[in-house]
């Protein structure tokens, strides 16, 4: 067999949020590779290691889990009063392909510090010391984010004292806001109601809350399918009646949301939407042991990413919860004790987290503004990955 040789590309591994991922300036990537289609998506599935068939992407830089199978593509800014153009791609673990169908608001934390390091962002943009406001348009779902990034002496802040559960070690903290959160262009509530009777072959009818905010994502109680909300990864993961169980309530819920046109197209499409399962506040143990306490958090809420439970919550997902608790009548706003709120604090397998979020009703449609949250971000690695020329 004859060999290929392997060529370079320009990367920065990081952490953002309780994500990590592989990030590119675009006009880093083989000039096949800078625009959108088949050749992309070969490259970037063969960087992280998919499709893998023993599902640990050890010929690759995924980690094997959907919060470190990740990618992102950084370039200049398309859109007026924006500093820079992030575009998100989610690799599958064991299957071929690339799901370009919504945002990761977890690496959203660290995309204005790779924009600034990599030298995207005018100069002029950034202060000696203080906070840049960058301004990033997700390309995915076509919104404008503004991260808050610390900068000191000119340089991004990475180190400080801010602690983020799911997180071992503290960083600094920077605040993202997501402006105008519904996505897409239809509906915040697609179906046009805050609950729906989700008809399920083999589970029932569920009651649900189905929202495009953040990210497509479908809430039922925890306990109309026989869970606490107090569950932490090893009660589902294991358990593949019960990830299929979740899988065909995810594909149902994306025809009644009209995101899909029949079930089976689910299966090509595993980033969105989101399924979750929210309860009243009860006292939990987390994955690190940390007591929680029901006095601690407003309600009780586990997501599932890519077929598996989180070990705490996508990002996106996060605005989710929030938008959905602000507006009165929701399963998440029930499970939070009802009534207005403009902000909530949930509790997740590795803890809790707190997110704001402004929601109106305008002309009978709920409307959102903004959600905003603290995260933190940290560059591990940069310098440049290296894949088979043939990818």
């Amino acid at each position: 067999m004859p060999s290929t040789p392997q060529i370079r590309i320009p990367a920065t591994y990081i952490r953002g949020g309780t994500s990590k991922g592989v990030f590119f300036r675009l006009d880093d990537l083989p000039e096949a590779a800078q625009t959108p289609g088949e050749a992309r998506d070969n490259l970037l599935l063969r960087i992280i290691g998919s499709p893998d068939p023993y599902q640990k992407q050890i010929d690759g830089m995924g980690g094997a889990t959907s919060s470190t199978s990740k990618t992102v593509i950084l370039s200049k800014p398309t859109m007026p009063d924006h500093d820079v153009d992030y575009l998100f791609g989610q690799v599958s673990i064991d299957k071929p392909f690339v799901d370009w169908s919504g945002n990761c608001g977890n690496l959203s934390a660290a995309v204005g510090a790779f924009a600034i390091s990599s030298g995207l962002v005018a100069p002029d943009r950034v202060p000696e010391n203080g906070t840049a406001a960058i301004r990033i348009w997700q390309a995915n779902i076509k919104k404008t984010i503004v991260a808050h990034i610390p900068i000191t002496n000119g340089e991004v802040q990475e180190t400080g004292d801010f602690e983020l559960d799911g997180v071992t070690f503290p960083a600094a903290e920077i605040q993202v806001e997501f402006m105008d959160p519904a996505d897409g262009e239809g509906s915040m509530f697609p179906t046009g109601n805050l609950v729906d009777d989700l008809e399920v072959p083999g589970v029932g009818t569920l009651k649900a809350t189905m929202i495009n905010a953040g990210i497509p994502t479908i809430f039922v109680n925890a306990e109309d399918i026989g869970y606490k909300g107090t569950e932490l990864q090893e009660a589902i993961n294991g358990d593949n009646k019960a990830l299929t169980m979740f899988e065909t309530i995810r594909a149902h819920g994306a025809v009644k949301m009209g995101l899909i046109k029949h079930i089976d197209e689910a299966a090509n499409r595993q980033h969105t939407p989101k399924v979750a399962f929210v309860a009243k506040p009860a006292d939990y143990v987390s994955s690190s042991g940390k007591n929680i306490k029901a006095a601690d958090v407003d309600v009780l809420v586990r997501a599932l990413s890519m077929g598996k439970l989180h070990h705490a919550m996508m990002g996106t997902a996060s605005v989710a919860i929030a938008t959905a608790a602000s507006v009165p009548g929701t399963l998440v706003n029930l499970a939070a004790g009802g009534g207005d709120r403009t902000s909530v604090t949930f509790g997740h397998p590795s803890g809790t987290l707190q997110v704001g979020a402004e929601a109106t009703l305008v002309n009978n449609q709920w409307t959102a503004t903004k959600a905003i949250m603290s995260r933190s971000a940290r560059v591990l690695m940069e310098g440049w990955v290296r894949v088979p020329k043939s990818s």
